[in-house]
């Protein structure tokens, strides 16, 4: 059977030799280094006890330096499954998601003409490159300096230069043998519309070689001197050398790079990968004109677990990566994903290694975000949410996104992530907290400031902190109920350590399956401290704790206290204003504001326990009430003492 030519190429890349030989032998943890694809095991050709079979990942090969078994990811499953050779493609290809492509009786035809253009294109390299020394190319040699890339770099890149004439190259190359057919099918050429003769595709343009995971030449791109020319970057055309979709600018060399521990970025161009290679950043690569395809992202991924998109500190820049993350998205893997370098407003790595040097850039890197991280800015940013509804818009496209994740752990954790990311920004940090699902917005300004009067010292022994530990208790006996009551937990302003750290666990766990919640805490606090914060008097009394498989009581509960805190704070909001006006209140208008907090406070209760007549917090609930009363009853001598001062 032949195979299509570019076939082998596009298997070898996107396969990991070292996930293949992974189902055969045990690695060896002390000599391998994952993060570099270097690693080491017992040679499963040839029985011994030292780690001396050696895979090297980044370049697809394995050699055994005890029997000296060598090859690829092919030779590997043709010697391990006693196959042949077809039968090891379709293994692989299976395993890659790639359908192994029917018979092709012009396959050894097809890849006769891909050497003998590939043969042309570098030809047609060195023939630039030689025009880059002529008179005419004096502009270009000029912008060159400018950016500060010496003769070395030049060289170092194959840079060329294409003069301005309609047929330099054609005529070059015909001379030497080569057909105008062929130049076209290389993309060097094109024909007109009236099928007059072909002409030179690149014209008056700086070249930049683009070369195969093999360092084969299969399209040039270019940059032109014209500013008013239609395009300021011109790829070649895809060819049966050239799919632009399914390479990387400089591949080979970052491949190699990246091998050998430097960090994988990829920049948005040419001149941003030479100044990054050229800033010691040598795992650089770009792609070729489009945005980042799903073939791309194999081909990173093949090369390092989490590359670094450096973007461009402008609008441009973000949307692009952007479109990365919902790409990537559904690809994420254990140990697999990216992150995002933003550069200064304005800049390109370019020009913040012209600016501040390599450390400068590298400084950016270290502080390079994961991905969950920007998705939550793409979705929070430029936006308000001082409604329920626009923050119900907000969970709604977060939850879409991460659905797309096919990853059921990952996808997990990132739910785990968008919860705290969410509650700090809705949570008890924000200075104006919206308290439960009633959306009552109360100031929290007055843990700062009000909390110093004398008026809010009273209030200081309001037993909120029982309410807290009833309403958390019997949401780690019922875990099953924190996403419904998501939002007023998030608003609960713990004054508890101890509280905060299981308001913390509960709602960073809210995508995960009840026993995982309970494992969390456990893990959190230890088994026997867990089960001595529900033992407390003022927990383990309250039906609910007591009967915890009744979800309808638990919610019930749940509700009243919950309502009675936010009375509460509303209370503490009155209490604050008084704080303020009271020089010009009188006495009565003054009570008439506390008791009219009071009176919600007592109404909330009241609310819910017409909902049913089973609900009720026995001894307990009333001394919670009867203390609530006693701390309104003493805050209101310390105002008419206040006021007769």
């Amino acid at each position: 059977m032949s195979l299509p030519p570019g076939f082998l190429d596009d298997l070898r890349t996107r396969t990991s030799l070292s996930q293949v030989v992974g189902r055969k032998v045990m690695w060896d943890t002390r000599k391998s280094n994952q993060a570099k694809g270097d690693m080491w095991a017992p040679c499963p050709f040839h029985q011994e006890k030292s780690a001396s079979f050696h895979v090297d990942d980044s370049k697809g090969f394995y050699y055994c330096f005890g029997c000296h078994a060598k090859g690829d990811a092919i030779s590997f499953i043709r010697e391990t499954e006693n196959v042949g050779f077809i039968e090891a493609i379709e293994i692989l290809a299976q395993e890659a998601g790639m359908p192994v492509p029917k018979r092709d009786p012009h396959a050894q035809e097809k890849s006769e003409q891909r050497s003998e253009l590939t043969d042309v294109m570098e030809q047609a390299v060195q023939f630039y490159r030689l025009q880059l020394k002529t008179a005419p190319a004096s502009e270009a040699r000029a912008y060159l300096a400018r950016r500060g890339l010496s003769e070395a770099i030049q060289d170092r890149f194959d840079m060329g230069f294409a003069p301005d004439v309609r047929q330099g190259l054609l005529q070059h190359l015909t001379a030497k043998g080569v057909t105008p057919d062929q130049l076209v099918a290389a993309g060097l050429c094109a024909r007109p519309e009236d099928g007059g003769a072909p002409y030179d595709r690149f014209r008056g343009r700086i070249l930049f070689p683009i070369r195969d995971a093999r360092g084969r030449c299969i399209a040039l791109g270019g940059r032109s001197l014209d500013p008013n020319a239609r395009a300021k970057y011109l790829n070649s055309p895809e060819t049966v050398l050239f799919d632009k979709g399914r390479n990387l600018y400089h591949l080979k060399p970052a491949r190699e790079a990246a091998g050998k521990g430097q960090p994988l970025i990829v920049a948005e161009g040419y001149m941003d990968v030479i100044a990054l290679v050229e800033a010691g950043f040598g795992a650089a690569v770009a792609p070729l004109g489009t945005a980042v395809t799903e073939h791309q992202l194999a081909l990173l991924w093949r090369i390092a677990p989490e590359p670094i998109i450096a973007l461009d500190g402008d609008t441009a820049g973000l949307r692009a990566a952007y479109r990365v993350i919902d790409l990537a998205l559904p690809l994420l893997e254990a140990g697999q994903s990216l992150r995002f370098a933003v550069m200064p407003e304005g800049q390109d790595p370019d020009d913040v290694i012209r600016a501040g040097g390599p450390s400068a850039l590298q400084t950016l890197l270290d502080k390079a975000m994961p991905m969950v991280d920007l998705l939550w800015q793409r979705e929070i940013q430029g936006k308000v949410f001082d409604s329920p509804e626009r923050r119900a818009m907000l969970d709604k496209g977060l939850r879409e996104k991460i659905a797309m994740i096919r990853d059921p752990s990952i996808r997990s954790h990132y739910g785990s992530a968008i919860k705290e990311l969410r509650w700090a920004l809705f949570g008890t940090g924000r200075q104006q907290l919206w308290s439960g699902q009633w959306g009552k917005k109360v100031k929290i300004d007055a843990l700062s400031t009000t909390k110093q009067s004398a008026l809010a010292q009273a209030a200081d022994h309001v037993p909120g902190r029982l309410r807290e530990a009833v309403i958390l208790a019997a949401l780690v006996k019922a875990p099953a109920l924190v996403a419904e009551f998501q939002e007023p937990l998030e608003s609960l302003a713990c004054s508890d350590p101890r509280h905060r750290q299981i308001q913390t666990i509960l709602l960073s766990q809210t995508v995960a399956p009840a026993e995982k919640m309970l494992d969390a805490i456990e893990a959190a606090f230890g088994s026997s401290e867990l089960q001595g914060f529900l033992a407390q008097s003022h927990v383990a009394v309250v039906p609910c704790i007591q009967r915890s498989d009744d979800l309808d009581l638990t919610r019930l509960t749940l509700r009243e206290e919950f309502a009675k805190l936010d009375a509460r704070l509303g209370l503490a909001a009155e209490i604050e204003e008084a704080a303020e006006d009271i020089a010009s209140l009188s006495d009565e208008t003054l009570t008439w504001r506390l008791k009219e907090a009071a009176s919600a406070q007592e109404s909330a209760t009241l609310s819910v326990h017409k909902d049913t007549a089973e609900y009720d917090l026995a001894e307990n609930g009333a001394r919670i009430n009867r203390d609530e009363r006693r701390a309104f009853e003493a805050l209101m001598t310390q105002i008419t003492r206040v006021k007769s001062s």
